[in-house]
């Protein structure tokens, strides 16, 4: 009963949480920055996509896609790929955490003085985010609001069950050392899988490089052998539209074989 009202209480605050903000984003990517200075970037960043569109086509339907796409997508795919980067490093390095704090316990040592040991000592983001955990602690939040904090800044599963893991234990007790040791070889596994399935899908992955790449490269090559069979896509009004209908239905295919070939573990 204590561990289904644990459990209950968990699902209650995962959902209390609501939409993640874009301070969160910020913490999840890593970056120190503020709304101001994310916003001046954003629009500097629409600026210059906007007229090298202009400067490139000569023609000003082409500024209001550069502008969308340097203003909202370029600042979106930069802070999730500092996120993803972020968040591989972590779970490679979290197994070998967990394996530090079951050794400490094992060995007699308090649970706070292990995290402090992964605090100094561990790669980083581990490192940092343990420190984290630490300077929560310090200013009056219990360990498993610290822990919770965790998977606001590292939304990954492993994080969610570590914190799972130390509330449940908190509160009916239990082997915690022997959960800490269980949970390592989970994660350990859930990796190994997904490399294997990475390795699979290589090959398809590689397909849709292949496929998403010609339509460039072949009017590249017809660019530089035929400039004025091909200049009439950007110099006619005609060929504007059909540049931008073919840039659309290539990212909606591209995003459709991104889906198609990407696996959640």
């Amino acid at each position: 009963d204590q561990v289904a009202q644990s459990l209950k209480e968990v699902e209650q605050r995962e959902k209390a949480r609501g939409k993640v903000t874009l301070e969160d984003k910020f913490s999840q990517a890593g970056l120190s920055i503020d709304r101001k200075a994310y916003y001046i970037a954003s629009l500097a960043s629409a600026v210059g996509v906007g007229l090298l569109a202009f400067t490139m086509i000569g023609s000003s339907m082409a500024v209001i896609p550069g502008l969308i796409v340097g203003g909202l997508g370029l600042p979106n795919w930069y802070l999730g790929m500092r996120k993803a980067k972020r968040i591989k490093k972590f779970v490679l390095e979290f197994p070998n955490a967990l394996d530090v704090i079951t050794r400490g316990l094992k060995s007699g040592l308090p649970l706070n003085d292990c995290i402090r040991i992964i605090s100094a000592e561990a790669a980083e983001p581990v490192k940092s985010e343990f420190r984290a955990m630490m300077d929560a602690q310090a200013v009056g939040l219990s360990l498993g609001e610290a822990i919770e904090n965790l998977y606001r800044r590292i939304p990954v599963p492993e994080a969610n069950y570590f914190g799972i893991i130390i509330t449940i234990q908190q509160k009916s007790g239990g082997n915690l050392a022997e959960s800490l040791a269980n949970m390592s070889r989970v994660v350990r596994e859930r990796r190994k899988l997904k490399n294997k399935i990475t390795a699979l899908s290589g090959e398809a992955k590689s397909s849709a490089g292949i496929i998403a790449c010609m339509p460039v490269a072949v009017a590249g090559l017809v660019y530089f052998s035929t400039p004025t069979y091909i200049e009439k896509l950007w110099l006619t009004q005609a060929g504007q539209f059909t540049l931008i209908g073919s840039a659309m239905w290539m990212l909606v295919g591209g995003l459709v074989m991104r889906k198609m070939i990407n696996f959640d573990v």
